[in-house]
């Protein structure tokens, strides 16, 4: 198992080689020594970040110090590292992973989730944002829950339909179960951004819109996420059994992938 002075070294290694990645005239740098293009001195680094050239060097050499997340966010900032970059970063340094993007950044899917939704065929699928925002479906989604494609995208939330659409209610055999189950794995994950405006707005607008959903807030339940099996009366078909599973895709962790199965 790595110790803490395996992640110091590491972090201080992954920091050189990303700043000696760096070509200097993308910040306005002039080449350095015998007309090197490529790479930022550990001093211009610091003054980018705001941070101490004594305290970036010892990040680098993996000293024993205690880097503030803010010092780690500004460096991986000048850095330009991306966000599986940062992460490991942060994991190394022993911070938490970062926020899930907010919803105006992941209101749809990227082509590639939607194609991926679209091949899985028979099996109703739609993908989630980190607010729960129905991002996109295919069209076996759509046979089943038809009102996904008519209602407004500022209702198109997971949480609102099953709380206000009387349809998801006639759709769901165990409305009251399922409801609540939802809610409770919503906010299990939610736990860390509650102050987040747009959780708030959705959190405040359920409470008005819904006495059930109100109740259920208040209670505080938290449950994680279990595959099981959901019976729905369809509109076509009657009632059919799936299996609930819920994955994430590695390029795009921010949404969840619903797939119902055949049970």
């Amino acid at each position: 198992m790595p110790t803490d002075e395996d992640r110091r070294a590491e972090l201080g290694a992954f920091l050189r080689a990303s700043r000696e990645r760096l070509v200097r005239t993308d910040f306005g740098l002039p080449p350095a020594g015998r007309g090197r293009t490529v790479g930022l001195r550990r001093e211009e680094v610091s003054y980018l970040s705001g941070v101490s050239v004594t305290w970036y060097t010892w990040l680098e050499q993996g000293r024993d110090i205690n880097p503030s997340r803010q010092v780690l966010d500004a460096v991986s900032r000048t850095l330009r590292l991306g966000v599986p970059e940062h992460r490991y970063v942060l994991g190394l340094a022993g911070f938490a992973p970062l926020p899930a993007a907010s919803a105006d950044e992941v209101s749809t899917v990227p082509a590639h989730l939607q194609r991926f939704l679209d091949a899985i065929g028979e099996n109703p699928a739609y993908a989630l944002t980190p607010e729960w925002g129905i991002a996109g479906w295919n069209g076996a989604y759509q046979r089943l829950y038809p009102n996904v494609a008519t209602t407004a995208p500022t209702e198109r939330n997971l949480l609102w339909v099953v709380f206000t659409d009387p349809a998801v209610r006639d759709l769901l055999d165990d409305w009251h179960v399922t409801s609540s189950r939802f809610l409770a794995e919503f906010r299990a994950e939610i736990g860390s951004r509650l102050g987040d405006p747009a959780l708030l707005d959705l959190v405040a607008r359920l409470s008005e819109a819904s006495p059930e959903f109100r109740a259920g807030w208040e209670r505080h339940d938290i449950r994680g996420f279990e595959s099981r099996e959901r019976i729905f009366h369809h509109p076509e078909f009657g009632a059919v059994t799936y299996e609930h599973h819920q994955l994430r895709p590695s390029d795009q962790p921010e949404f969840q992938i619903v797939v119902y199965t055949p049970a």
